[in-house]
C-alpha cells in the first residue's frame, strides 16, 4: 500500500495554528512557525493568528513565508509531523499560481573589458531601444 492511499493519522478535532502549520511541512521548526504567527505573517479565516490560536477542518489559512504567500484551507488536522506525501493531503493549496514574468535578455559584457568606450554605449542603448518598442513595422 503506497502513501497517497494510506489512511490519514487520526488527530484531534482542533490544535494551534503553529503546531499544524509545522505538523504540514509548511514551516522547518515549530518555533518557525510561531515567529511566523508573532509577525503577523499567518492569517487564519481573514484574521490575524496568535501561535495559539486554533485550526479546524475548513478553517482557511494564509502564511507569508519566505516572500511567498500560500493561501491553503485545512482538511484535516494533524499535530505530530508526517512524510510529506501524507502531510500534503491535510491541506487543499489555494495558492494563485505566480505572474509570469517577462524576460528580457540581459546585455553582458567580457569581465575586465573596463568602462564602454562612447561607440559601445550608443550601440548598448541601440540594442536596449530595439528590445523595449519590439521589432519595426512592415
Amino acid at each position: 500500500m503506497n502513501e497517497s492511499s494510506a489512511p490519514l493519522p487520526s488527530g484531534p478535532e482542533s490544535t494551534r495554528v503553529d503546531r499544524w502549520l509545522w505538523a504540514v511541512r509548511m514551516t522547518k521548526t515549530r518555533s518557525d512557525a510561531a515567529q511566523a504567527c508573532r509577525g503577523g505573517h499567518v492569517r487564519v479565516n481573514d484574521r490575524p493568528a496568535k501561535p495559539a490560536t486554533t485550526v479546524k477542518a475548513g478553517d482557511k489559512v494564509r502564511v507569508r513565508l519566505h516572500g511567498v504567500t500560500r493561501m491553503v484551507d485545512v482538511s484535516h488536522v494533524i499535530v505530530k509531523r508526517v512524510g510529506a506525501q501524507v502531510a500534503a493531503r491535510c491541506y487543499v493549496d489555494n495558492t494563485p499560481a505566480p505572474p509570469p514574468q517577462a524576460t528580457v535578455p540581459v546585455i553582458r559584457r567580457d569581465r575586465g573589458a573596463g568602462r564602454p568606450t562612447k561607440r559601445d554605449r550608443r550601440l548598448l542603448d541601440r540594442v536596449r531601444n530595439d528590445l523595449h518598442q519590439g521589432p519595426p513595422p512592415p
